[in-house]
C-alpha cells in the first residue's frame, strides 16, 4: 500500500527566517491573477491553482530542492501541495495563514490596486443566489418560477454543505475562471463586474417590475360597472364559498392552469378587460400572466379580497 506523504507546514515567521537566509527559494502563489495583483509577497511567482502543471514544477524546484506554496489563507496552497504529492513530488511546503498573515509577520510585500478575494466572491455569489431564490419563491407569482426559486436556494445550500464536508468548492472553481479573475487590470475587472451586475439587475427588474396593474380601484370599479371589464376571483372554491364580491366570477387558479384556450373563450369575453384578484395579490399575478398568454387584456390587482371590500366593492350576500 502506498504511503501518503503529508506536506510540511510552516508559519509566516519561519518563512521569514528562511527568506532572510535563502534568496533562492521558489514560492508560488496559487491565487487568481486579480488577487495576486492586489497584494503578494515579494519575489513570489503567480500560477493559479487551476493552471498548476505538476510535472513541470516538479522538475524545477528552488535551489534548496523545495517548492513553497501560498494563497490567501492557506486552503488553496494546501491543495497545491496535495496535487504535487499525488504526482510524486514530496518536497513541498504549505505556508500557513496565507498572504495576509505573511504581511503581518513582516515579510516584504508588493501592494497594488485592491480587488475582491476569491473567498469573498464566493460568499457574495452564494448570498446573492440564495437571496434571488427567496425573492423568486416569494414574489415569482407563477408556480414554476416559485419552485425554481426554492430549488435554487436549496441547491446553493446543499452545495455549501458539500463544500464544507469535502473542502472542495465548485463555485470557487467556476468563479476563479471568470474573466475579471484572469486579468491583472483592476480597470478591466471593474468594467466586467459592472457589466455583469447590470445584467443581473436587469433580469430582476424584468421579473418584478410593474407586475400589478397601475389602474386605481376607482378606475377598476368604473370599468366593471360600465361593463368594460369583468372581475374574476382566482381563489379556490372553499375560499369563494366563505365570501366573495358580488360582481366577481369564480375561476380558481388551479383550474385556470389546466383549462384549454378554447374552453376559456366560452367563459371569458375577449373584448373586455379582465381584472384578477385573490386573497393577497399573489396568485392573481400568475392568473393574469396565463390569461395574457392567451391574448386577453388581463390585469392583476394588488389589493386582496378584504382590501377590496374595505375600498367599497360590494360583498355578495350569503344564502
Amino acid at each position: 500500500m502506498k504511503e501518503e506523504h503529508m506536506a510540511e507546514n510552516i508559519s509566516p515567521r519561519e518563512l521569514l527566517n528562511r527568506f532572510q537566509n535563502n534568496d533562492s527559494m521558489r514560492i508560488i502563489d496559487v491565487r487568481t491573477p486579480a488577487e495576486f495583483s492586489t497584494l503578494h509577497v515579494r519575489n513570489v511567482e503567480n500560477i493559479p491553482l487551476d493552471r498548476l502543471e505538476t510535472a513541470s514544477l516538479a522538475s524545477s524546484p528552488g535551489k534548496d530542492g523545495f517548492l513553497y506554496f501560498i494563497c490567501q489563507s492557506g486552503g488553496r496552497s494546501k491543495k497545491a501541495c496535495d496535487a504535487m504529492s499525488a504526482a510524486g513530488f514530496n518536497n513541498v511546503v504549505n505556508i500557513e495563514g496565507g498572504t495576509v498573515a505573511c504581511e503581518v509577520a513582516g515579510l516584504p510585500v508588493v501592494r497594488g490596486r485592491k480587488s475582491i478575494s476569491l473567498e469573498r466572491q464566493v460568499r457574495i455569489s452564494a448570498g446573492l443566489l440564495v437571496f434571488a431564490g427567496v425573492l423568486l419563491a416569494a414574489f415569482g407569482g407563477i408556480y414554476v418560477i416559485q419552485l425554481a426559486g426554492l430549488c435554487l436556494a436549496g441547491f446553493i445550500g446543499v452545495g455549501l454543505v458539500f463544500a464544507g464536508i469535502t473542502d472542495t468548492c465548485g463555485m470557487g472553481m467556476v468563479i476563479a475562471k471568470m474573466p475579471w479573475n484572469q486579468s491583472r487590470s483592476s480597470e478591466n475587472a471593474c468594467k466586467i463586474t459592472g457589466f455583469l451586475l447590470a445584467i443581473l439587475l436587469g433580469a430582476f427588474t424584468s421579473v418584478f417590475a410593474d407586475t400589478h396593474t397601475k389602474d386605481t380601484l376607482a378606475e377598476v370599479k368604473h370599468n366593471v360597472m360600465n361593463q368594460d371589464a369583468i372581475l374574476i376571483d382566482v381563489r379556490e372554491p372553499k375560499e369563494w364559498s366563505r365570501g366573495h364580491l358580488s360582481r366577481a366570477q369564480s375561476l380558481p387558479l388551479s383550474e385556470l392552469r389546466t383549462t384549454a384556450e378554447n374552453k376559456l373563450r366560452t367563459r371569458l369575453p375577449s373584448n373586455q378587460i379582465i381584472y384578477c384578484h385573490c386573497l393577497s395579490g399573489g396568485r392573481c399575478l400568475e392568473a393574469a400572466r396565463i390569461l395574457l398568454s392567451h391574448g386577453y387584456d388581463a390585469r392583476a390587482l394588488q389589493p386582496g379580497y378584504q382590501d377590496l371590500i374595505e375600498a367599497g366593492f360590494t360583498q355578495a350576500t350569503r344564502r
